[in-house]
């Protein structure tokens, strides 16, 4: 077992200890909360620490069994070291492969809704136009998999494609499927505006983020911490759409974070999902902040998520796509833009896995 996978054990098998002789003392029973704490604590680890005992109980069984081959004369001795060691050998590989399983603990988001920003960026008129084939292709890949896609603002472009646009993508784990879609997207291809047929490279940017059903008392949003706008909604909707100024924008002040909603059929209606695309933002801020302190931001090849990652490149004119966080490249870009991502987002679960320790 590696190295780094022992370390992590020996950690678990002191915290459960000492946990138990806290939970011995007098004072700690005496304190509801601090007992509740401890005991919840306790819990979470039970099952790993067990693995662990079980794990040395048979790797020490393995290393008699060792001693017992080098050392015995008798015949019959050696024989049943022999099988002892069989046994434990298989046992142990067994143990291995579940402790790797309970050690590697799942993004506690995974199962949420998510909400997706497109911006063009580096490019111009073919930065927007991109930005529409990601949201095409995104689109495409939410109906493969029976997701519901909801447009929540939008801004087109006259030459085509977005110079933004926000969605919603409802359905079991659509989170845990686009959030390594967070970074920068580079395409590289003649756009259909050049003349003299040479390669342009542009980029767009894509923000995943959770949707917290819930709101979470650390997010309570004072009134006067927000400035909320009314204006006249624009794109489809419905003849009602540019009756009334409908859409909502709303300003965070201390953050700086904006979100905006026009889609809805009514200026409540805008408020409402504005609003919880704000509590999302935040949250989603809140947990990041956590993860940094607490140190246990995952050590996976898959990236940050940030803005500035360039994470992956769309080559047309070699039909090809490359995914810089696992050295992927696939020459099928074809494919890929008609929705095809599964290749690229199994390849990127099972790095998240095999790193998330």
């Amino acid at each position: 077992m590696q190295e780094n996978i022992i370390n992590k054990l020996k950690e678990i098998k002191k915290e459960f200890e000492e946990n138990e002789l806290k939970l011995q003392n007098p004072d700690i029973l005496s304190n509801i909360e601090n007992y509740k704490k401890i005991t919840k604590k306790q819990a979470k680890i039970t099952e790993k620490y067990n693995l662990y005992m079980e794990f040395l109980k048979f790797e020490e069984l393995k290393n008699d069994s060792l001693e017992m081959i080098k050392n015995e004369e008798d015949e019959e001795i050696i024989k049943m070291a022999k099988e002892e060691l069989a046994i434990s050998k298989k046992k142990l590989s067994k143990l291995e492969i579940k402790i790797l399983e309970v050690l590697i603990e799942l993004d506690p988001n995974d199962d949420k809704d998510c909400m997706v920003e497109i911006k063009g960026a580096a490019g111009g008129d073919e930065a927007n136009i991109f930005a529409g084939d990601l949201f095409r292709m995104y689109s495409k890949y939410a109906s493969k998999n029976e997701w519901e896609i909801e447009i929540i603002d939008f801004e087109e472009t006259e030459r085509g494609g977005y110079s933004f646009i926000i969605f919603q993508v409802n359905g079991v784990n659509a989170y845990k499927h686009f959030k390594f879609e967070s970074g920068v997207h580079r395409v590289q291809r003649v756009p259909q505006t050049e003349t003299q047929g040479r390669v342009h490279t542009s980029t767009a940017t894509v923000l995943v983020t959770p949707i917290f059903e819930e709101t979470n008392k650390e997010i309570s949003i004072p009134q006067n911490e927000l400035r909320i706008d009314t204006y006249r909604a624009s794109g489809s909707g419905g003849q009602h759409i540019n009756k009334t100024d409908s859409a909502v924008r709303i300003l965070h002040l201390p953050t700086g974070i904006v979100v905006a909603s026009q889609q809805g059929r009514s200026q409540h209606d805008n408020k409402a999902k504005a609003m919880q695309m704000l509590e999302s933002k935040i949250q989603d801020a809140i947990n990041r902040k956590k993860q940094e302190e607490e140190n246990n931001t995952k050590k996976t090849l898959v990236g940050s998520g940030d803005r500035s990652e360039k994470i992956r490149t769309y080559n047309y004119n070699q039909n090809r796509i490359t995914d810089h966080r696992v050295s992927l490249t696939l020459k099928k870009l074809d494919r890929i833009m008609q929705g095809n991502l599964e290749e690229i987002i199994e390849v990127l679960l099972a790095s998240e896995k095999e790193n998330a320790i």
